[in-house]
């Protein structure tokens, strides 16, 4: 999982003022502005290890293997969850929905990256998929 300095104020990346949201509104931001130029974005992750594995047998086993396997992705290229400013969630089942949102909301620094979050079928042993989009700080 992505280590260091999660809370630091991101420079490319902020929170516009008055945004704001419902009450029952999930752990996201309802609008960032990004600045562009340093774009990331990874594939779809998902709950399994190098060699394929799927790992964990419920949905928050399965999120934190998902998050952490974004991190690592991510981390290929100089950034971290901090650096994520749009998520595309992908559940096999939206029962698992406040479930997976604990683990995320524990994970994810703030301002939370925007988000869509759909059920979806999913390839067989998995109940998480997870596409994220970030903004790469520095030169």
């Amino acid at each position: 999982m992505e280590s260091g300095n999660q809370n630091r104020p991101h420079p490319l990346k902020h929170l516009p003022a008055g945004a704001a949201q419902h009450k029952t509104a999930g752990p996201y931001s309802p609008v960032l502005e990004v600045d562009a130029r340093r774009l990331v974005v990874i594939s779809g992750q998902v709950a399994v290890d190098k060699d394929g594995h799927v790992i964990g047998a419920n949905i928050e086993e399965q999120t934190r293997t998902t998050l952490d396997n974004c991190a690592r992705q991510l981390a290929t290229v100089g950034c971290g969850l901090a650096d994520v400013f749009k998520a595309n969630i992908y559940l096999l089942n939206l029962a698992d929905w406040d479930r997976f949102n604990m683990v995320y909301e524990a994970i994810l620094p703030e301002p939370r990256p925007v988000r869509t979050a759909v059920q979806a079928v999913l390839l067989p042993g998995f109940l998480v998929e997870i596409e994220m989009w970030a903004v790469k700080a520095g030169k």
